[in-house]
């Protein structure tokens, strides 16, 4: 499943949201530009768990180099497809759950889901080399707090079904538990130490996400949230338009209304 769009239009700007997109997009041009440096530069600023586990493989790192990999290594990714999937979930879901949150709670959430994928990982994997990176269990996050704020959302969702494009709207929750439930399966049938896809990651942040953005709601925005409000453009963001058109049993024609 590959979603295309969502249905809900946010009031703001998502200026967090669009940096971090910028930013991990940049990161990605840097390290193309590595060249023989590249494995090293991926296992300095890559989550290696074996580097926290094994005081012998540790010793090579400075304290520094092992608190920034636990925040550095979701703003990196493997390849340009790796970078393409994950932005476009955080550009469809990401917008939304800023305009709810703020963009200082926004950045803060973002970061913490990342951090706490990171540490699941960490701890499921404690001994493995291989280095993980990578925005989806930060993005994962986000999702997790979409289920929580628009379960009621639709998804227009790419499907292919013997090569042949299928569209189909589909409700955000129904999505969402679809997702997870490909990465709880893909967790559980992959090796302990295999390389690839960090799917325990994904699931880590999807379900923190759950937790921290239940306990987001019950907290009072800060007045740092209220002027950030007021300082960013009011410019919403796209909403994608369903048209379903009507017609006569005999007709040959369909109408149907475009709002503009």
């Amino acid at each position: 499943m590959i979603p295309l769009r969502d249905t809900i239009q946010s009031r703001n700007y998502p200026v967090v949201n669009t940096l971090i997109i910028v930013l991990n997009s940049g990161l990605f041009l840097l390290e193309l530009g590595q060249g023989t440096g590249f494995n090293e530069f991926i296992f300095t600023y890559g989550l290696v768990p074996a580097r926290y586990s094994m005081p012998q493989i540790g010793a090579y790192f400075s304290a520094s180099q092992q608190v920034v990999a636990l925040f550095s290594f979701m703003f990196l990714h493997g390849g340009f497809w790796h970078l393409l999937g994950n932005m476009w979930s955080l550009y469809i879901f990401g917008d939304n759950v800023e305009d709810r949150l703020g963009p200082f709670r926004y950045l803060v959430f973002y970061l913490v889901c990342g951090l706490a994928s990171g540490l699941f990982h960490l701890f499921i994997h404690w001994h493995s080399r291989i280095p993980t990176i990578g925005a989806s269990g930060a993005i994962a996050g986000v999702m997790g707090a979409y289920f929580i704020l628009y379960p009621k959302s639709r998804i227009l969702t790419l499907i292919p079904i013997f090569f042949l494009p299928y569209l189909v709207e589909v409700p955000a929750y129904f999505f969402l538990a679809v997702w997870f439930l490909i990465q709880f399966i893909s967790a559980a049938s992959s090796p302990a130490q295999a390389a690839g896809i960090a799917w325990w990651a994904h699931i880590g942040g999807f379900v923190f996400g759950l937790i921290f953005m239940k306990l987001l709601l019950n907290i009072p925005q800060i007045g740092i949230t209220s002027r950030l409000r007021r300082a960013i453009p009011r410019g919403k963001t796209h909403r994608f338009q369903v048209l379903r058109p009507v017609g006569s049993v005999d007709g040959p024609h369909l109408y149907g209304i475009l709002p503009i």
